[in-house]
């Protein structure tokens, strides 16, 4: 039996990172974000945001990242693994800063599918801007549409996060899985 391929998805500080490390907390298989980690590789290279500097490097490099973290949660033996964003968040920033979108990754959003979809809103109260998350709080609320209408585009039923505490929110997700 394969694991189930559950995805927090959201916009910046909208509290996807948290929730993950609680779940995994209580024991369940998670993966984290890889785009935190991949600006901070360029940032030691002098490249200060490589999103914008170089966007279709930097798409292709969370691309072949998350398609990696999709293949090995093919191998997990517990009934449910979970995901900070999928392969779907990458065309849902694309499509946010007009990016032409390559046949390759909506491919990759079709071949790679994931079994629920928790969507996290923009909330204001944790909003914060850091050398990772340049977002104002006005673009993440623009970032969270992109992201629900990227996933109803490939036909996922979007199920949204309540604001409120760690554990209410966890226990929010757990209940729907």
């Amino acid at each position: 039996m394969q694991a189930k391929k559950i995805v927090l998805s959201g916009g910046p500080s909208s509290g996807k990172t948290t929730l993950i490390n609680e779940l995994e907390k209580l024991g369940k298989h998670c993966f984290h974000e890889v785009s935190r980690d991949l600006i901070r590789e360029a940032q030691k290279k002098g490249i200060t945001q490589p999103f914008l500097t170089h966007p279709k490097q930097f798409n292709e490099e969370i691309l072949q990242s998350r398609i990696l973290q999709y293949k090995s949660a093919e191998k997990i033996a517990q009934p449910l693994c979970f995901f900070d964003r999928s392969i779907i968040d990458i065309i849902a920033y694309m499509d946010y800063a007009k990016q032409a979108i390559p046949k390759s990754f909506s491919l990759a959003c079709k071949s790679y599918m994931y079994d629920t979809i928790f969507l996290l809103p923009p909330w204001n109260e944790i909003h914060i801007q850091d050398s990772e998350r340049y977002e104002t709080f006005e673009q993440a609320k623009t970032i969270y549409d992109c992201l629900k209408n990227s996933y109803l585009s490939y036909g996922y039923t979007v199920i949204e996060v309540p604001t409120g505490n760690v554990s209410d929110r966890v226990s929010f997700i757990l209940k729907h899985c």
